[in-house]
């Protein structure tokens, strides 16, 4: 293994490999960041009205699940990024006037969201699920409207129990990072690749990725970890009861 190649300039001489490299670790941190974001707060609308006593909500929300979960993510971003601005002209007009390092970087979060959403919908739908009805029953009896009890009384109690899956998809988010190199996002693993072929240096070049990789899921493992922690609730467990 030769370590010396991280050191060494890159072929257009803006700087060393380990810079590229870094360089690609900020925008894959980016998108995990925003789309992350994106996909909690749509994944619990989602998950809402997977939940709702109407029964059109649930359909919708079970349509909306099944068509993000179920395309590979790899079409979702050739859909996103080719054929979504070729066919509604105001998502074209507006892409017109972004550069293109700002149209992938959109597509990214956009596509990853949506697709990271259906899976975040489903565990907060099975997060209220195992509430005891008794809780939704209670908001009604103090007076509380629908959208109140799940504010005040079912979604903070579901957060808690879900925190151990939605650990699993916040990493599962980060890896599939990758996957923007299809669009042409200079995130990581893009440099990673553009290093390798360059240099041939294939092993010292992924080897480093994969450490990188590993050391960002780790670190939000742990954090994740240090919440569940202080937020679990006794007797429940991954969106079920236990005990």
């Amino acid at each position: 293994m030769d370590l010396g190649i991280f050191l060494e300039q890159v072929p257009d001489g803006d700087g060393t490999w380990i810079e590229s490299l870094l360089s690609g670790l900020g925008w894959t941190l980016a998108v995990a960041f925003f789309a992350w974001i994106f996909a909690f707060v749509v994944g619990s609308i989602v998950g809402v009205a997977r939940t709702s006593e109407k029964r059109w909500l649930v359909r919708l929300g079970g349509a909306y699940v099944e068509l993000f979960r179920n395309i590979p993510l790899l079409v979702q971003f050739f859909v996103w990024y080719f054929v979504i601005p070729g066919i509604v002209p105001a998502v074209k007009a507006w892409v017109i006037t972004l550069d293109p390092t700002e149209h992938q970087f959109v597509t990214a979060v956009v596509c990853l969201g949506f697709f990271t959403s259906s899976r975040i919908a489903e565990q907060v739908r099975s997060g209220i699920q195992a509430l005891p009805r008794g809780q939704r029953n209670a908001g009604y009896a103090l007076g509380l409207t629908t959208s109140q009890t799940y504010r005040y009384v079912l979604l903070p109690m579901a957060y808690r129990i879900i925190i151990p899956p939605l650990t699993s998809e916040l990493m599962n988010l980060i890896k599939n990072t990758a996957v923007a190199y299809s669009i042409g996002l200079v995130e990581l693993f893009f440099r990673t690749r553009e290093m390798g072929e360059m240099t041939f240096r294939y092993f010292e070049a992924f080897g480093a990725a994969t450490v990188i990789y590993v050391v960002i899921a780790m670190t939000a493992n742990r954090l994740m970890a240090l919440v569940e922690r202080r937020l679990a609730v006794p007797g429940y467990i991954a969106g079920g009861k236990h005990g």
